[in-house]
């Protein structure tokens, strides 16, 4: 859910600098049903009734399902904010790798939001010796905001990448003066 907020921040300051909300829709993501498709397939997998059941096939469905979004981010790197995005991505794909197939979460992440470490599959475990521990999910949103969740360096850099995106996208999409204002008309004699 760390996306949601970069998803309104983004939207915030792009109107703050000036930026129209309706240029959002002139971004043209190549491979998008590739983005969906993963996308898609990761929110099934993470609701109760599939987690329950997909035991050992859980990290493999997981890592292959954001193998498949990754492909279609990657090309589609000339879009401000997507390197950004690549990089986080590739930070958090390092730490579920190193770590079969699950994102490790901190205990004192965990219990800053009141939550425990889950007993069905999910993206994020509790280890007691994590690889690549600095990229685990170690960080937690405040527990008043909504949706609040633990959170890696990795999904810092996609959330900054996100609002790069969507601040680049709503000032680019910005009115232009039409040619000649500003200019003083000669007055005819």
């Amino acid at each position: 859910m760390f996306i949601l907020y970069s998803l309104v921040l983004g939207i915030v300051i792009g109107l703050a600098l000036g930026g129209r909300p309706g240029a959002l829709g002139s971004i043209q993501f190549r491979w998008a049903p590739l983005i969906v498709a993963g996308l898609i397939t990761q929110v099934i997998l993470f609701t109760d009734a599939v987690a329950s059941r997909v035991g050992d096939l859980g990290p493999a469905i997981y890592v292959g399902s954001t193998l498949l979004v990754g492909v279609a981010v990657v090309r589609n790197l000339t879009i401000p904010g997507v390197p950004l995005i690549v990089l986080g991505a590739v930070a958090n794909m390092a730490a579920i790798l190193a770590n079969g197939g699950f994102m490790p979460a901190t205990p004192a992440a965990l219990a800053a939001l009141g939550k425990t470490p889950p007993t069905i599959y999910s993206n994020s475990a509790v280890l007691p010796d994590p690889a690549l521990a600095l990229l685990i999910d170690r960080f937690a949103l405040p527990r008043w905001l909504p949706f609040a969740n633990v959170f890696s360096i990795g999904d810092l850099l996609l959330g900054v990448g996100v609002v790069v995106l969507i601040v680049a996208a709503m000032r680019r999409g910005r009115t232009a003066e039409p040619p000649g204002a500003g200019r003083q008309l000669p007055l005819s004699s």
